[in-house]
């Protein structure tokens, strides 16, 4: 049995908004794949992934067509960038090798980061927009 308020504060869903869903898909499908997530709508506007079966920590990305344009600037107001957590280095190099076999750019390969927290292990890569992403596993730390 969980605590009635395990739940409280985390994470439901996310959407982002792209500027080419196929080409946004090419990117968020596998690494979601690879994170245990599920995809359940895939349409030419838009596609979405649950992270099914770990109530009461389920959670939903979805991808939708922009409707305006102009680039992402991490350091303009808004989203700076997404990270998942992963069980262990091991898996933080495992979506490594997946990034470079799929052709997805990586900003920095996997490695220790110290100043973030004693054990802080990541990979960061980039979605067609140029949205920063994260793998990291962080024992310890949240």
């Amino acid at each position: 049995m969980t605590d009635a308020g395990a739940n409280r504060g985390a994470v439901h869903h996310i959407d982002l908004s792209v500027s080419d869903v196929a080409a946004a898909r090419r990117v968020y499908g596998p690494v979601l794949d690879f994170l245990g997530y599920t995809q359940v709508k895939d349409q030419r506007d838009g596609c979405e992934w649950d992270l099914k079966d770990r109530e009461p920590f389920g959670a939903s990305i979805g991808i939708r067509v922009a409707t305006s344009g102009g680039g992402h600037d991490r350091y303009a107001p808004g989203l700076h960038h997404l990270a998942w957590r992963v069980e262990s280095r091991a898996a933080v190099d495992a979506a490594h090798a997946l990034l470079v076999e799929r052709g997805i750019p990586v900003l920095d390969p996997p490695a220790h980061y110290p100043d973030y927290s004693g054990d802080y292990y990541a990979v960061f890569f980039a979605d067609p927009d140029g949205l920063k992403l994260e793998i990291v596993h962080a024992p310890g730390w949240i």
